[in-house]
C-alpha cells in the first residue's frame, strides 16, 4: 500500500507522518498540494500544521488546492483518507466530513497529552484497539473545538460516525481540552473510509516521544494490505 502525504504551504507534521508510516513498513511519499493526480497511490494523509498560515480560517484555503479534487475522488471510491489536526480542518472545509473546527473555548493554543476513547473498532484505523480503550495522545491546536448543528450531531451519533471522543486519563473532570460538542475528537464519513481527528497519532509511535498509543492506528493500515 502506497500512501500520499499531501504538503500544503505551512504543513509541519508531514515528517512525523512519514516516520510513522515507515515505522510500520508502509511506503509513503510527499505530494505537493498543486498536484492534480494521485495515480498510483492507495491512501491519502493530510498532515497537521498551519496551511496558508490559517488565513481566513484553518484549512479554508488548503481545501481549494488542486490536489483536493483527487482527495475527494479517493473519498468517493472508498479509499482511505486520514486528516489529522489541520488535515481534519481541511476535510471539513472541503465538505468531505461534516461540521467545523472552531476556536478552543479557552482561546489559547493548547499543547498537551489528552485521553481519547475509542468508540469504534470495525474500521481499518481502529481495528487493533479495544472498544472503550482510552488512549494517551498529544494535541496541539488553537482551533479544535468540534461543532455541528443538532441534526448533524444526531446523525453522527446515530450512524456511529464518532470514532474518537475525549475522555479522562486519570479521572479528571476537565478532560475536554477545547469544548468540542459531545466530546468529539474524531469522526468518519458514512462509508467509514475518511477519518478526521484532532489528536496526533503520528506523534505517539515511540516511547521516547511520550508513548505508543498511536502506533496501532498505523499497524491497522498494514493489516488492510494483507486482507
Amino acid at each position: 500500500m502506497r500512501w500520499a502525504i499531501v504538503r500544503f504551504p505551512g504543513s509541519n507534521c508531514d515528517e512525523d507522518a512519514r516516520f510513522a508510516f515507515a515505522k510500520v513498513g508502509l511506503r509513503a511519499e510527499y505530494v505537493w498540494h498543486t498536484e492534480t493526480s494521485l495515480k498510483g497511490f492507495d491512501g491519502v494523509f493530510l498532515p497537521g500544521g498551519f496551511s496558508y498560515g490559517d488565513y481566513l480560517r484553518p484549512g479554508a484555503l488548503a481545501a481549494k488546492s488542486p490536489v483536493m479534487a483527487e482527495v475527494a475522488r479517493f473519498a468517493r471510491e472508498g479509499r482511505p483518507v486520514i486528516g489529522v489536526c489541520n488535515g481534519f480542518q481541511v476535510l471539513t472545509e472541503a465538505g468531505l466530513l461534516p461540521g467545523a473546527l472552531l476556536a478552543n473555548l479557552n482561546l489559547h493554543f493548547t499543547c498537551k497529552a489528552v485521553g481519547v476513547r475509542v468508540e469504534r473498532t470495525d474500521l481499518p484505523f481502529t481495528r487493533l484497539y479495544g472498544k472503550g480503550q482510552v488512549l494517551r495522545l498529544p494535541i496541539a491546536h488553537a482551533e479544535g473545538r468540534y461543532y455541528a448543528d443538532p441534526e448533524t450531531l444526531e446523525r453522527l451519533e446515530g450512524e456511529g460516525q464518532v470514532v474518537f471522543r475525549y475522555a479522562p486519563l486519570h479521572g479528571e473532570a476537565d478532560y475536554n481540552p477545547n469544548g468540542s460538542l459531545h466530546d468529539i475528537a474524531g469522526i468518519t464519513n458514512e462509508k467509514g473510509n475518511v477519518l478526521g481527528m484532532m489528536p496526533h497519532p503520528e506523534r505517539a509511535v515511540e516511547e521516547v516521544l511520550g508513548g505508543t498509543d498511536g502506533l496501532p492506528l498505523f499497524l491497522g493500515l498494514v493489516q488492510e494490505v494483507a486482507r
